[in-house]
């Protein structure tokens, strides 16, 4: 049964009503989840500050991922133990499913980015089992993100705001996962001395640029101002990105690990690799990296233009 995207005013909860301005709404299930998402996050950042473990930009993009998690639970909590949601500048049936998917995968990269990164090349002390603990409160604060999204995402036959579906989760992977791009690719000369890897370049700028405003055209309850059908201009988007991104998929790897271009191919031949600086990622594993990130941007897309299809051509 298809899910109903619409723009309802009316807020639910998991399990119960919402508790409207209220310290009673520490006690329902949401609540609750929200204050192990704030300890957890906490821990992570105090554990990682205490010790100092946090330098370069691996470290630093890790503490941003704890702080910015603890920061955005802190004011939904606060929104809804003061009922201010009508108040709230955006739609509020978007926003928090929203922060929480953003946060679920934040809290993942930095589960993974960190520990491989950073941790392992701090010596044995207090430091590292500090850096230990806060990824390990790192990953239980993924978990609980993710239980969130999974508890308020849409179900089959329910009306729901449009980021609760999941077209709107799959544009909140896509940007994601289009940042954690643009963080890989932040040193010019991975693409500046060939058209092609310029042009994945502009892809990947050019999908993240037209997906960030339909997440924030969703959030501030505004896609009537589009000029076409909202589900028209979502396929549209989709069907534009899939193709762009095949291009970006096909032309980094062949120009990025082929020989015949001047690039090496193999981890061991990159000088930067071999120096194992715990700060910076060497250039190969940049550009495996980015690699796959593609890789799964465009598996994203897929099932974006899938869903939008339907929503196109079926339910309507």
């Amino acid at each position: 049964m298809p899910v109903t995207v619409t723009h309802p005013t009316v807020t639910t909860t998991v399990g119960s009503p919402t508790v409207i301005g209220s310290p009673r709404a520490l006690t329902q299930p949401l609540g609750l989840l929200h204050l192990l998402q704030l300890v957890f996050t906490c821990m992570a950042f105090s554990l990682v500050a205490s010790a100092g473990a946090w330098r370069g930009y691996m470290g630093n993009w890790s503490m941003f991922t704890w702080c910015f998690c603890f920061a955005v639970t802190l004011v939904i909590l606060l929104v809804e133990l003061g009922g201010f949601q009508a108040r709230f500048p955006f739609f509020w049936r978007n926003f928090p499913i929203t922060i929480a998917c953003y946060a679920a995968l934040l809290c993942l990269s930095a589960s993974i980015i960190y520990p491989i990164t950073y941790v392992q090349f701090l010596s044995h002390g207090p430091s590292r089992d500090h850096a230990v603990a806060a990824t390990v409160f790192s990953g239980i604060a993924c978990l609980a993100y993710a239980t969130e999204v999974a508890w308020t995402r849409a179900r089959p036959g329910e009306i729901t705001g449009y980021m609760a579906s999941e077209p709107g989760l799959l544009k909140v992977l896509e940007t994601f996962v289009a940042c954690l791009i643009f963080v890989f690719i932040s040193s010019p000369y991975l693409y500046h001395n060939w058209l092609a890897l310029e042009w994945c370049v502009a892809v990947y700028a050019l999908c993240f640029v037209l997906a960030a405003p339909t997440i924030l055209l969703n959030l501030g309850h505004c896609t009537n101002m589009l000029p076409i059908p909202f589900h028209s201009f979502l396929l549209g988007l989709a069907l534009l990105s899939v193709l762009l991104y095949a291009t970006a998929l096909v032309l980094w790897p062949l120009y990025q690990f082929n020989e015949n271009y001047g690039v090496q191919s193999w981890q061991a031949r990159d000088v930067s690799c071999s120096d194992r600086n715990p700060y910076l990622v060497c250039i190969w594993d940049r550009r495996l990296a980015v690699t796959i990130l593609t890789a799964v941007n465009l598996l994203a897309y897929v099932g974006d233009l899938v869903y939008s299809a339907h929503l196109v051509f079926v339910k309507v």
